[in-house]
């Protein structure tokens, strides 16, 4: 596992699930919704059941406590259920309270929740490169025992219906997604990117170096050091394993924390390139506009001016 790296890459990228829909149904069934979000998440709470989607050659079977991770695609269309009658389509109620989910009984229904995945525009653009069409995380595998268990957790509350219900299912909803990736990290044969790296072993203390003390002017030699590899293998392991030379991996990493420090304070931007390891304010606004695509006072701007819209749940 990552430990502290992922939490401070969660923090920096902003990550937040809201639950946006869900039911409880006996019998043949079949749902179908456009996808008009990113990043998407549909759980199995019980039963089973087979979502196809855009991008993907056959169904993908989910099981009890499986999550489906739907990168960028533009439809989906999960069915399941048993018996002789016909196949019922489902179109999950909007809003909270999700009236088809109280009382839902997880030993005779096929629970199914859905929820999207909100990030920063760094984030988003970070977790769609390195996910798949479609992540399956399966609750059924050792790693996903806390997930099972957090499914059942956020689908009480929901059912409930108690007091305090929505605050609950908001952090509810948020460990569930941590738990996902956590998950995902263990199972999947992940590809290049910030994802694999953070859960590689070996290149785990030079990270560790560069999140702690990223203004340091940190060189190939240091850092193989410290993950005691030569130059060589260091620098083609990191390559292989994260996409990117381990110096071009540190430079993202500055320019997340200068991001952030640009949304939430009024850090001014020299002192943010020299805490950032930048020889000038002009090397470190050049460095910024290349990666983010504008100078750090326009994004500065243009992250205040926004209009942050109010959070709504509807259908699956």
């Amino acid at each position: 596992m990552a430990g502290d790296q992922l939490s401070e890459v969660f923090d920096l990228i902003e990550v937040r699930g809201l639950l946006s829909g869900g039911f409880a149904v006996h019998g043949p069934w079949v749902t179908r919704t456009v996808i008009d979000e990113p990043l998407k998440f549909i759980a199995v709470v019980s039963g089973r059941g087979r979502l196809a989607t855009d991008g993907i050659e056959a169904p993908i079977e989910l099981e009890a406590g499986d999550v489906a991770i739907i990168n960028s695609r533009s439809w989906l269309e999960l069915e399941g259920g048993t018996g002789p009658e016909p196949r019922r389509e489902i179109v999950p109620e909007p809003g909270f309270p999700f009236a088809s989910l109280i009382g839902a009984h997880t030993g005779v229904d096929d629970v199914v929740i859905g929820g999207r995945i909100g990030l920063n525009p760094v984030g988003q653009a970070l977790m769609m490169q390195a996910l798949p069409p479609v992540g399956h995380v399966r609750g059924s595998a050792v790693e996903g025992a806390n997930l099972r268990g957090s499914l059942h957790r956020l689908l009480d509350e929901v059912s409930a219906n108690r007091l305090g219900s929505a605050f609950a299912i908001r952090q509810h909803t948020q460990l569930i997604l941590l738990e996902v990736l956590r998950a995902y990290l263990d199972q999947a044969d992940l590809p290049p990117g910030w994802l694999r790296v953070l859960s590689d072993e070996r290149l785990r203390p030079a990270l560790r170096l560069m999140h702690a003390e990223p203004g340091k002017a940190w060189g190939l030699e240091e850092l193989a050091r410290a993950a005691a590899m030569s130059r060589t293998s260091f620098a083609e392991r990191f390559r292989s394993i994260a996409g990117v030379p381990p110096l071009a991996y540190l430079n993202r990493w500055r320019m997340l924390l200068a991001q952030r420090a640009l949304r939430v304070g009024d850090v001014r931007v020299g002192s943010l390139a020299a805490d950032l390891g930048y020889a000038s304010e002009s090397a470190f606004s050049t460095a910024f506009k290349r990666e983010v695509g504008v100078s750090p006072l326009r994004y500065r701007h243009q992250v205040r001016d926004e209009v942050v819209p109010v959070e709504t749940a509807s259908g699956l």
